[in-house]
């Protein structure tokens, strides 16, 4: 208890530091936005990486869009990454440097524990303070004029992306089992992601014991995980396959036969539309904004009700029920979900939009 004290002191720490460190480069970029003649970014301190939604789509914008710290003319700024304090916010807003802000998620009880009015309000300034919103679905525009007020600024819907050159369908032999794939970093209050599967994988082996199910990522309950497998003797049945890089999904992916994600209400997976590049029918709970994502051919959606107060699952027998479609239709949902997410999720066409959209709002101040 006292070792996690120490980190949860030390990391707050650091935050405090990193947050005064991006003041710095705020304050000394006022010195020199003057003297740029073209739109270059600044992600006011979010960090790229290889593990990790945020940190992940950083690294796929710097690509593109390099960065500079303390010579910049436009910020871009992930809701769920940012790390501007007030001062920050207010040499922004005195400079009047646009804000091109890309909204995922918000917080409401049914999923957060904490204080999510707190949270939302924070959220809220730089919702309604950003000069461009980039909403990352449908669902994702609704859930946040629901808690965060609705916004008066323009914005559009712009769906998460994926390399499909990148992530490509495997060219061998099919599994001796049928392979289902769950993927993701799993908290110990979202255990129903991968417990309600476990049970499906239970019930659907009793009459097609050749079905196995991968698990990838990190997952912080595995105890208890691994006492519900050994309980329903699935070992033979269930894999872990520990956490990944971006550089190993795709293998990931091709190790399987279908992607299956009963989280409920997630806002534009990007591991959805990799599966799909990756030729992976999709199994899914039919909420948030995974339907805007999937289609009828691609996929299989189990029906859940809307709720913002509880987490809603499927039943096992739908569960079951999808996963026998799956693999009766397995071979053309594949080759429509490649389709599909080449025509429109492809990023290419996410680059071109956000390079239309930076130039946009960039010239715009003159």
């Amino acid at each position: 208890m006292k070792s996690i004290f120490s980190i949860r002191i030390y990391k707050h720490i650091v935050y405090i530091l990193w947050r005064q460190y991006i003041f710095i480069c705020i304050f000394l970029n006022t010195f020199k936005i003057f003297s740029i003649k073209k739109p270059i970014i600044f992600y006011g301190g979010a960090i790229k990486g290889d593990k990790g939604g945020p940190l992940v789509k950083i690294k796929k914008l710097e690509k593109y869009f390099p960065q500079s710290k303390i010579n910049f003319n436009i910020i871009y700024l992930l809701s769920n990454n940012q790390h501007l304090s007030k001062t920050s916010i207010n040499i922004i807003i005195r400079n009047k440097i646009p804000i091109i802000l890309n909204q995922n998620g918000v917080y409401y009880p049914g999923w957060f524990n904490g204080d999510w009015q707190k949270e939302n309000l924070k959220l809220a300034e730089i919702y309604h303070l950003s000069d461009y919103v980039l909403w990352q679905s449908k669902f994702a525009k609704k859930a946040s004029n629901k808690y965060l007020g609705k916004r008066l600024g323009p914005g559009e819907i712009l769906y998460n992306a994926v390399d499909t050159e990148f992530f490509t369908p495997r060219n061998i032999s099919k599994n001796e089992k049928f392979t289902f794939l769950l993927t993701g970093n799993i908290r110990k209050k979202n255990n129903y992601r991968i417990s309600i599967i476990i049970l499906a994988i239970k019930e659907i082996i009793n009459v097609n014991s050749n079905i196995c199910l991968n698990i990838a990522g990190f997952i912080e309950d595995k105890d208890n995980i691994f006492n519900l497998i050994k309980t329903l003797k699935l070992k033979n049945h269930i894999k872990f396959l520990d956490k990944y890089s971006q550089k190993d999904a795709p293998n990931i992916y091709n190790m399987a036969d279908a992607y299956i994600t009963i989280t409920f209400q997630d806002n534009c997976p990007t591991a959805v539309l990799e599966a799909m590049s990756c030729g992976l029918p999709i199994l899914y709970s039919a909420s948030g904004g995974i339907p805007e994502l999937v289609d009828e051919e691609s996929g299989i959606g189990l029906e859940v009700k809307e709720s913002w107060t509880t987490i809603k699952t499927p039943a096992i027998d739908q569960i079951v029920n999808g996963m026998k479609k799956i693999i009766e239709n397995k071979n053309k949902m594949s080759l429509a979900a490649r389709r599909r997410v080449i025509k429109n999720f492809d990023i290419k066409d996410w680059v071109d939009k956000h390079t239309k959209i930076i130039q946009k709002i960039y010239y715009s101040q003159f």
